[in-house]
């Protein structure tokens, strides 16, 4: 008896010692803590971040030549899957790329073929809804007319001159109009070319790259981790993409059926226009209500009913994107909201639109690589959600 009291006091001791936050030994079912290391010595930390700087000034300065190579290793990882499968039925790898480009330029023409009439049309009948939508929305003039005098009142004062109306940027002339879209046109299919070369070769080459860098690596533990690091990048960043696109091919459906139910009209333009936009986190489907507002305001007479699509555009992306989405990858990897917000606008201003497509895939091979990488492990975590 003595001895179990002995042994209940010793319980009762350990336990209170627990709650004061005593040492003990370690308990080895306790999860091991990763080792994250910050950099000491500040000359590095100086230099890594003026290679960082450097770096991102080429990225920008070569994004016509950089923005397809990294287009279309993006669009290997979509295709690797269908990579696979025709290596099991013994398809060529020369033929297999032809065969997946082909369907993957198709597509993209089929797309814009089909929704080149009902843009026509709805640029054709933009003029005429003009004043429609200035009806719904004639309870705003007022503020934005007293904002605008505003904003040239607080110009005049702090240029010293006064701002007379009408001033500002003359319009172009129709020729500096054809220039321009000649100037955009030739850069699109340049790069358009670019990328679909690139793209052949990449998908032929395989895993050459990865057999190549396995081989000059000169440690085991090194090449281990490079095959680690890769496979898991390919397949992380494979399944993400071709998850998101299955979602984002079920938003553009709903979509599409919402806006024929409200009778807005062409719904195959509207299931593209959400499909497109949901690539781009956050920023997209904001700018989707947006669009979809307008486009009720411009068909609908009454104004409540008008704003009936945005809301159940809205009412599909907070089901699509705060629930379905982030349970299927969350197994993959999650990353910091704030982080992706700072990536699609820095991403946005460097390479525009297909910036902030590739923004998320590229701060997920960040993170994936920082994981692995010791030194950077505590950037790693600093980008994980």
């Amino acid at each position: 008896m003595v001895r179990i009291a002995q042994k209940d006091d010793d319980l009762v001791d350990a336990g209170a010692a627990l709650k004061l936050g005593a040492t003990s030994a370690p308990d080895d079912s306790a999860p091991e803590q990763v080792e994250m290391p910050l950099p000491s010595d500040l000359r590095t930390a100086f230099e890594g971040g003026l290679f960082l700087l450097a770096l991102l000034a080429a990225l920008y300065a070569t994004r016509e030549i950089v923005l397809p190579v990294v287009l279309a290793f993006v669009l290997r990882l979509v295709l690797q899957p269908a990579v696979r499968l025709l290596e099991r039925l013994r398809v060529p790898g020369v033929l297999s790329a032809l065969m997946l480009i082909a369907i993957l330029l198709g597509a993209v023409v089929t797309l814009g073929t089909a929704l080149y009439g009902p843009a026509a049309s709805w640029a054709a009948k933009l003029p005429e809804g003009i004043p429609r939508l200035q009806e719904h929305l004639r309870f705003l003039r007022a503020p934005i007319e007293a904002v605008h005098n505003f904003l040239q009142l607080a110009e005049g004062y702090v240029t010293g001159q006064p701002q007379p109306a009408g001033s500002g940027t003359q319009p172009a002339t129709d020729g500096s109009v054809w220039i321009a879209l000649f100037a955009g046109s030739r850069t699109l299919v340049a790069g358009l070319l670019e990328m679909v070369l690139v793209l052949f070769f990449l998908l032929i080459a395989g895993d050459t790259f990865l057999r190549r860098l396995v081989e000059i690596l000169p440690r085991f533990s090194d090449k281990r981790q490079a095959i680690e690091m890769l496979l898991h990048i390919e397949q992380d960043i494979s399944a993400y993409l071709v998850t998101v696109t299955i979602m984002n091919a079920c938003v553009g459906l709903a979509t599409a059926l919402v806006m024929w139910l409200c009778g807005v009209g062409d719904p195959i333009l509207w299931g593209a226009v959400a499909f497109l936009l949901n690539y781009i986190p956050i920023l997209g489907p904001m700018l989707g209500i947006v669009i979809f507002a307008l486009a009720g305001l411009l068909t609908s007479q009454t104004f409540w009913l008008a704003l009936l699509p945005a809301v159940l555009y809205l009412a599909i992306h907070l089901v699509e994107g705060e629930t379905i989405t982030p349970m299927l990858l969350s197994r993959r990897f999650t990353l910091n909201p704030v982080l992706v917000v700072l990536s699609l606008i820095f991403w946005y201003w460097m390479w525009g639109a297909l910036g902030a497509i590739l923004a998320v895939p590229m701060l997920a091979v960040t993170k994936i690589i920082c994981d692995r990488i010791q030194m950077l492990a505590a950037v790693g975590h600093f980008l994980e959600g």
